[in-house]
């Protein structure tokens, strides 16, 4: 249990009546509790999870993994995907959620435009030009 208050008389207060119900140990000032990082200024406390949020990878990456390739062998004829794809494939080894996140908004634009492909006409000359909007 976490007791946070202004007045110490009144959490003294509390602590001695709970301790007289409940069997309790007071462990003091705290900075990090179940994931939460806790810091107090003048102006209050702050609660983050910064440090838990990057702290959570995958426990297997295989799913990552399937998904990347996948967009690996994909960028062949999709190139406007080829510079993010080349990005998340950076992250193989130890992918998190954020990395996740982004595979999978890959696939939904992929899924959003399934019309896309390479065309080549037999009326064009041998020249081939290609362009690519890597955002």
């Amino acid at each position: 249990m976490v007791i946070v208050g202004d007045d110490p008389h009144a959490i003294s207060d509390l602590l001695h009546y709970l301790g007289e119900h409940f069997e309790m140990k007071d462990l003091g000032s705290f900075n990090y509790f179940l994931g939460i990082e806790v810091s107090m200024s003048s102006a209050g406390y702050s609660l983050s999870q910064t440090k838990y949020t990057s702290d959570i990878p995958f426990e297997d990456a295989t799913l990552y993994r399937k998904l990347v390739g996948s967009l690996i062998y994909l960028r062949v004829t999709r190139l406007d995907i080829a510079y993010v794809v080349h990005i998340v494939s950076q992250f193989m080894v130890s992918p998190r959620i954020i990395h996740f996140t982004i595979v999978l908004r890959i696939l939904r634009y992929v899924k959003e435009f399934l019309g896309h492909d390479l065309q080549f006409s037999s009326q064009s000359s041998l020249v081939l030009s290609g362009y690519s909007d890597a955002d």
